[in-house]
């Protein structure tokens, strides 16, 4: 029988960091070394490999829409030649990562997995080995048709992940979606039917950066941010509500949302809790922000939230179709009523 072959694409983070007496650094070559040097990732079980190391290698701090596109033409381009596909990231930005890549990698039917870790894989303790050995194992025999974050034995959907722990190994979580899998002692199915395979080819889009915007309530907020921020080129804003989707009955900020909105700029509710969904249509401070023209986010995490926004206003839509779609839940990054 044939073993699986899984495209491994390093793309710089902590994972594959040297000790230096600077501290921890990305070096060329050090994590395929590293890696040829651990029998595990030989076990009969596993399936081959191939590693990639990008040139240069990326700090996910440094992580942009262009480096997303490269991601996505690099799978793209090793598409036929694999069984399934790990991204090794850095953590912080991570979940951006993995949402964009759901949006981009279009008609997938093949696991793409982007994993990490806290530690090094070089040094004693590190969770890179158990993330990126799991993350292997499962690219190649659950075939999860979608793009996946796998941390701490949990795989989850993509685009429904957010980082959590700023330095636990349980980094990552999905607040409004169930994980897929968590590979205990056995490999269990979390989430119901895993996204099966359809068979249809792989289309990558074109995403360009966009100018988004992204503002935090909190009490007291002057109308004057949000005119600062809504000046030319911002073409989304991303709101970090209260609660259900609530902020202040304040006529001067309803207007001006109001103007941003006839002007086309897209305006996206979305709750600074941790876990839950916005609800326009509960109170009225609420349903004022969906008379200025505020769209819901629902239960996005606010890292699907701007990948769905680059995408959208990516491919040529007008205001009211990027409203209208913002709204649908397209690969699952959302919960409708």
């Amino acid at each position: 029988m044939t073993k699986r072959s899984i495209y491994v694409a390093y793309t710089g983070g902590t994972i594959g960091m040297q000790k230096t007496a600077n501290g921890f650094v990305p070096v060329s070559g050090f994590l395929t070394d590293c890696v040829q040097s651990m029998p595990e990732f030989y076990h009969d079980e596993m399936p081959e490999f191939f590693i990639h190391e990008y040139s240069p290698l990326i700090d996910s701090s440094n992580m942009a829409p262009t480096d997303w596109q490269m991601i996505a033409n690099d799978i793209q381009a090793n598409y036929e030649k694999y069984d399934g596909f790990v991204i090794l990231h850095g953590t912080d930005t991570m979940a951006y990562t993995a949402s964009a890549l759901s949006f981009m990698l279009q008609g997938l039917s093949k696991p793409v997995i982007v994993t990490g870790s806290q530690i090094p894989l070089a040094q004693l303790r590190s969770d890179g080995q158990t993330n990126l050995l799991n993350s292997l194992y499962i690219a190649a025999n659950y075939p999860v048709a979608e793009v996946c974050l796998f941390f701490n034995n949990k795989l989850f959907r993509g685009n429904r992940s957010t980082k959590a722990h700023a330095d636990g190994f349980d980094a990552f979580a999905s607040p409004n979606f169930p994980m897929l899998l968590e590979a205990g002692i056995k490999i269990n199915l979390k989430a119901g039917k895993i996204t099966q395979p359809t068979g249809a080819p792989l289309e990558v889009v074109t995403i360009s950066p966009q100018p988004v915007g992204v503002v935090t309530l909190y009490p007291g907020i002057s109308t004057d941010i949000f005119n600062n921020i809504l000046q030319q080129p911002v073409k989304a804003l991303i709101l970090l509500t209260f609660g259900v989707g609530n902020a202040p009955q304040d006529k001067k900020l309803l207007d001006t949302l109001k103007q941003a909105d006839e002007r086309g700029i897209i305006l996206v509710n979305l709750t600074q809790c941790f876990q839950g969904k916005v609800n326009m249509r509960g109170y009225a401070t609420g349903n004022a922000l969906a008379q200025a023209g505020v769209i819901s986010g629902a239960d996005m995490t606010i890292e699907a939230a701007l990948a769905k926004l680059h995408y959208l206003l990516s491919i040529g839509l007008t205001p009211a179709q990027i409203k209208q779609r913002m709204q649908e839940n397209l690969i699952g990054e959302l919960t409708t009523d």
